[in-house]
């Protein structure tokens, strides 16, 4: 396969999601109102840890990488549609749209990774509390989020290098509020069949393995909670779990949903995005 494209499209239309003036302005207010929040409150988490000595432990380590990870995920996708809901003509060149995906996928596989990552650690805390800090030594810490950022550099070049392979001839109209894969292919004027498969196995596969992996380290942490005796214990126990428990359905839910199936169009598809990207982050 070689490393060029020969489309005859060189921007694509976004097709938001608004489209009266009153919508639009609804829009416009509720998602800046979410990506200030996003990208203060993760902000806000990352100079905590860093300034706070106390918050130096394996957890908040992953949590701070976690919110810098949100902070460029949703800077991917909502300044884009901010714009575009202020502009009359929401178009994105050819070159613009792969960046997006890529880098979309780059922040979002690493974030999978990571989440599954974190639930190791918190499986390995609750689980065998006595050889945590044995366990989970800074070198290994390291290592585990350039795995992850690693592993998502590969997904995401690889989405990335396989939809520039698809030649573009019209129509341009993407129904979507941002680049992926699924808009893409169904606009593409040549048989897809064979690069679907790749993007289900790369996509739809690593969500549904990290969601299987993540399922599985809760089943172990519930199970090793319910043994608990005090029910102070138990509550405090589960609460460092709760919220990560929270993101990870956003999260890889609607991702299994999205990516573990044919580049079909439904008229849900958009708002079912903004769980992940927008949501999640938040």
């Amino acid at each position: 396969m070689v490393f060029k494209n020969e489309s005859s499209v060189t921007e694509f239309t976004l097709s938001g999601l608004a489209h009266s003036h009153e919508s639009r302005v609804i829009v416009f207010v509720i998602f800046l109102v979410l990506y200030l929040l996003t990208f203060s409150g993760n902000l806000a988490i990352i100079s905590a840890v860093h300034i706070d000595m106390n918050l130096r432990s394996p957890m908040y380590f992953f949590l701070s990488n976690l919110s810098f990870l949100d902070i460029c995920y949703s800077t991917v996708t909502i300044p884009k549609m901010l714009s575009n809901v202020l502009l009359e003509k929401k178009t994105i060149s050819f070159n613009q749209c792969i960046s997006q995906l890529f880098f979309l996928h780059l922040f979002g596989g690493t974030e999978c990774f990571l989440l599954t990552v974190m639930a190791y650690d918190r499986y390995v805390a609750i689980c065998n509390p006595l050889r945590y800090h044995v366990v989970m030594n800074h070198r290994f810490c390291f290592w585990l989020v350039a795995f992850s950022w690693i592993a998502g550099f590969l997904h995401s070049f690889t989405q990335a290098f396989l939809t520039y392979q698809l030649p573009f001839c019209g129509p341009n109209n993407i129904n979507h509020f941002f680049c992926d894969v699924h808009p893409l292919s169904v606009l593409a004027c040549a048989d897809t069949f064979v690069i679907d498969m790749f993007i289900i196995a790369n996509s739809g596969m690593i969500s549904l393995a990290c969601f299987v992996v993540l399922m599985f380290s809760y089943l172990g942490i519930i199970t090793t909670i319910l043994k608990i005796h005090s029910s102070e214990g138990r509550r405090k126990a589960f609460s460092t779990c709760a919220s990560h428990l929270l993101v990870v359905t956003f999260f890889l839910g609607p991702s299994v949903f999205i990516y573990l199936r044919p580049p079909v169009n439904y008229p849900a598809d958009k708002l079912i995005s903004v769980l992940y990207t927008v949501l999640t982050p938040l």
